[in-house]
């Protein structure tokens, strides 16, 4: 088989990247927007916050429970955070992974972080960690072919087992 024959290309990945472009020039960081919004909490998906960092559901999801970690503070670069907040994000991402085994049952998860343009980042801006439940067979082509995601629940359904689920843990207060 040709090498060619080996890629799936997601044009629409561009798309996405460059509308993040331009709703962060237009209306700055949404992850700055989140963290001073508490109020908004429902509203924006956040699901709980701790001392300096929150996590949040992914708007644009790969998969069902697609979760980004997010420290409060506005860094681009995993090397501008100071042990503390690196150790925080990291704190959070294990919670998130439990919490998500819990809620969706995963069989397995994607965990890390898109630093620049060129690795993915849709908001280079704001550090953010992503936290991603994985089952056999989730990939298909509907995203490379049909310009479509299949995520099989609603956001706000699952934010509130979601919400539910990390209080009985003891991650909200």
């Amino acid at each position: 088989m040709a090498d060619y024959n080996r890629n799936l290309w997601a044009p629409w990945r561009m798309d996405y990247i460059r509308s993040l472009d331009e709703e962060e020039k237009e209306v700055g960081c949404f992850l700055c927007r989140y963290r001073d919004e508490p109020e908004r909490d429902r509203e924006n998906h956040v699901v709980w916050r701790s001392g300096s960092a929150f996590v949040v559901m992914n708007r644009f999801p790969y998969t069902n429970g697609h979760l980004l970690i997010a420290h409060t503070a506005h860094k681009a670069d995993i090397t501008d955070l100071t042990d503390d907040q690196l150790a925080e994000m990291s704190r959070l991402m294990r919670e998130s992974v439990a919490l998500l085994r819990k809620s969706v049952r995963p069989q397995g998860m994607n965990i890390g972080y898109n630093i620049g343009h060129c690795a993915g980042a849709g908001l280079p801006g704001h550090l953010h960690a992503h936290v991603v439940p994985r089952w056999s067979g989730d990939t298909n082509f509907m995203a490379v072919i049909g310009d479509s995601r299949v995520v099989p629940d609603a956001l706000d359904a699952l934010y509130v087992e979601l919400v539910q689920n990390a209080t009985e843990a003891g991650l909200r207060g």
